[in-house]
C-alpha cells in the first residue's frame, strides 16, 4: 500500500513538475530528459541505501549485467519514455485508469509467457472486480472518454512494458539481489534517457528550486517503491503482488483532484464503493481453492 500511495502521487506530481520546470506538453525530448534525470537519481539513491545497509559498495557482478540491461529496457526506458510522453497528452485521471490495466497484463504475461503461475478463474474475476472500482471512481458528470493515441496510447504501452518487467524481476530475483538489479537498472535506463534527451535538444529549468525539489521527490519515491516492490515480487506470486496495483489509480485520482487543476469532483460515496470493489478484487485474487472450501465458497 505504501508503494501504491507513492506511485499514485506520481500522476499529478509529474504534471506539476512539467509546469514548474517549464516543460511544454509537446516537448517530447525535454520530457524524456526529465524522466531520465529522475530515474538516474533514483538509481543513485537506491545503490547508496543498499550500500549502507550491506556495509559495502553495492557493485553488480558480471552475471548481473544482462539482467540489469533487460530490466532497464522494459522497466525504465520503454515504460517511462512512454509514460512521460503519454501523461503530457492525457489527464492525470485518464492516465491512472489506463495504467490500472497493467494488473491484467502483468497476470496474463506472468502466466502465459513466463509460466510463473496458472491463470485461474479467481484471478480473472478479481481483476474484473478491482477494475470496476477504478472505472466507478472516474465516472462523474462531464466525464468524456476518447482514446488519444499520442497520450493514452503511450500510457497503454507503458502498462504493457511494466507487465513484462514485473515478470522479469520475478525471474531474475531468484538468483540475483533484487535491490541491486533495481538500483543499477535505474542508473542504466536513466543514463540512456538523459543522453537521448540531450542529443535531441531536450532541456528544462534545473535552477527552479521548487521544480528541483519535485524532481528529487519523484526520484525518492521511485527508489523506495521499486526497491520494496522488487523484494515483494521475489517472495510472492506475481498476481498476489500485482493486484495491489489497482490502488495506484485510486490514489492517483484522489491526489489529481486535489493537486491538479482538473475539474473532476470526487464523490465520497463513490470513492468508498470503489475502494470496497478494489479491496474485494485483491482478496479474490489472493484466495486459493483451499480457502474457498474453508469459507464455504464455490468458484
Amino acid at each position: 500500500m505504501l508503494c501504491c500511495l507513492l506511485w499514485g502521487s506520481a500522476f499529478p506530481c509529474v504534471k506539476i513538475g512539467y509546469k514548474l520546470l517549464a516543460i511544454k506538453s509537446d516537448d517530447t525530448f525535454s520530457q524524456i530528459l526529465f524522466a531520465g534525470s529522475r530515474f538516474f537519481l533514483a538509481g543513485v539513491m537506491t545503490v547508496f541505501i543498499s550500500s549502507v545497509s550491506r556495509k559495502k559498495i553495492d557493485i553488480p557482478d558480471k552475471k548481473d549485467l544482462p539482467c540489469i540491461l533487460k530490466l532497464s529496457l522494459f522497466q525504465t526506458i520503454l515504460q517511462y519514455i512512454s509514460f512521460y510522453i503519454g501523461i503530457a497528452g492525457s489527464t492525470g485521471t485518464k492516465s491512472s485508469i489506463i495504467t490500472a490495466s497493467n494488473v491484467f497484463f502483468t497476470i496474463v504475461v506472468s502466466a502465459v509467457f513466463f509460466s510463473h503461475e496458472k491463470l485461474k478463474l479467481n484471478k480473472v474475476i478479481g481483476c474484473l472486480v478491482g477494475f470496476a472500482g477504478i472505472i466507478l471512481i472516474n465516472i462523474h458528470e462531464g466525464f468524456k472518454w476518447n482514446f488519444n493515441l499520442n497520450g493514452d496510447g503511450f500510457i497503454l504501452l507503458s502498462a504493457i512494458s511494466y507487465a513484462v518487467s514485473s515478470s522479469l524481476t520475478k525471474l531474475y530475483s531468484k538468483e540475483h539481489n533484487p535491490v541491486t538489479l533495481c538500483g543499477w537498472q535505474f542508473i542504466a535506463g536513466g543514463a540512456v534517457m538523459i543522453v537521448m534527451g540531450l542529443i535531441f535538444g531536450g532541456s528544462f529549468d534545473i535552477f527552479n528550486l521548487k521544480g528541483f525539489i519535485m524532481l528529487l521527490y519523484l526520484a525518492l519515491l521511485s527508489a523506495v517503491a521499486f526497491s520494496i516492490w522488487s523484494v515483494l515480487l521475489k517472495y510472492n506470486n506475481v498476481s498476489k503482488v500485482s493486484v495491489y496495483g489497482f490502488m495506484n489509480p485510486v490514489f492517483g485520482v484522489v491526489l489529481s483532484a486535489f493537486l491538479l487543476s482538473e475539474t473532476q469532483v470526487i464523490s465520497i460515496p463513490k470513492a468508498v464503493i470503489a475502494l470496497i470493489l478494489v479491496t474485494a478484487g485483491i482478496i479474490i485474487v489472493n484466495m486459493n481453492r483451499s480457502e474457498y472450501k474453508k469459507e464455504g465458497l464455490k468458484l
